[in-house]
């Protein structure tokens, strides 16, 4: 399918769903859902769907899923949202491959990862996302997570990797805050800063932050939405009200590793069935009757 209209190819503001990638009961990528999960998104404000990152089981992806699971995201948007196609790889030849096959596809900008598992230094750090922009003329948004990486994206490696015309934002998921008025204060404002973390997106976009790239949008779309609108338009305190309504369905849903509880809070409003791909599996019981109560609580107040 053809798009229709192109989205600009400039960084989104606001929020950005990290989305899930729905199962069918064998394990397949269930198609007919990614389509109903970009639609909700594109109808309830959410300003662009990162797709084929880490709430998207992306690791446990073949490399087949993952190139189909970009274009069918693609051609579902139909040039109605942003499309930030995930593209790490602890390979940075992999990493090159997605990053071409991801532009060829029409996506609209491209996320990758800190390679994990490698724990490469900063000069080869340096090296691996260099490289992997050389290779795309899409803008390319760094994403540091060392909590699952381990190693850490240092702030002085940000600001060599800035100097590239194709490196043109971060996603920080290291929920310190101190690091993010430090990218703020070392950065051009022209480059995109983006909250990883949902607990504190709103700190993070009064420090001048673009947007956050939410997990609890999957849920929330809307008030994470309008929390966003509201820090950008400086009325911080409805934007501080939006976040304390968002905090216990926020906590649920990193109770256990992500994306488990999300995606089974998605399949209590009908977005997807709760399968995920081994070694993640469904919340405890526990865990189940939190996000219950969560989810019956909020529903009707996303707004």
């Amino acid at each position: 399918m053809e798009r229709v209209s192109a989205v600009s190819r400039e960084l989104p503001r606001g929020s950005i769903v990290a989305l899930i990638t729905p199962f069918t009961p064998e394990g397949m990528i269930d198609r007919r859902a990614l389509r109903k999960l970009v639609d909700f998104h594109v109808r309830s404000g959410t300003a662009g769907i990162v797709v084929a990152g880490t709430t998207g089981e992306a690791s446990t992806l073949t490399h087949v899923e993952h190139r189909e699971l970009i274009a069918a995201t693609v051609e579902y948007s139909n040039g109605r949202t942003h499309v930030m196609a995930g593209v790490g790889a602890n390979s940075t030849a992999e990493a090159v491959d997605l990053a071409r096959f991801a532009e060829e596809a029409g996506a609209d900008s491209l996320l990758s990862v800190v390679p994990y598992y490698i724990k490469p230094s900063q000069e080869g750090l340096v090296e691996h996302f260099v490289t992997q922009a050389d290779a795309s003329r899409l803008p390319l948004v760094l994403y540091n997570v060392p909590g699952r990486t381990v190693t850490d994206l240092a702030v002085s490696t940000v600001r060599r990797l800035a100097g590239h015309p194709n490196i043109c934002g971060i996603k920080d998921a290291t929920g310190d805050m101190a690091r993010a008025a430090e990218l703020v204060e070392m950065l051009p404002s022209s480059f995109a800063l983006y909250s990883g973390d949902d607990f504190t997106s709103m700190a993070y976009l009064a420090l001048g932050g673009w947007g956050v790239i939410s997990v609890v949008a999957n849920i929330y779309p809307r008030k994470v939405a309008n929390l966003c609108s509201l820090v950008a338009s400086n009325d911080l305190a409805r934007a501080r009200q939006h976040l304390i309504e968002l905090l216990p369905l926020t906590r649920a849903l990193f109770a256990e590793t992500n994306p488990g509880p999300v995606k089974f809070a998605a399949s209590l409003l009908g977005h997807c069935e709760p399968f995920l791909r081994l070694p993640m599996v469904i919340p405890e019981r526990p865990l189940q009757h939190a996000i219950r109560e969560c989810v019956k609580a909020g529903v009707e107040n996303d707004s």
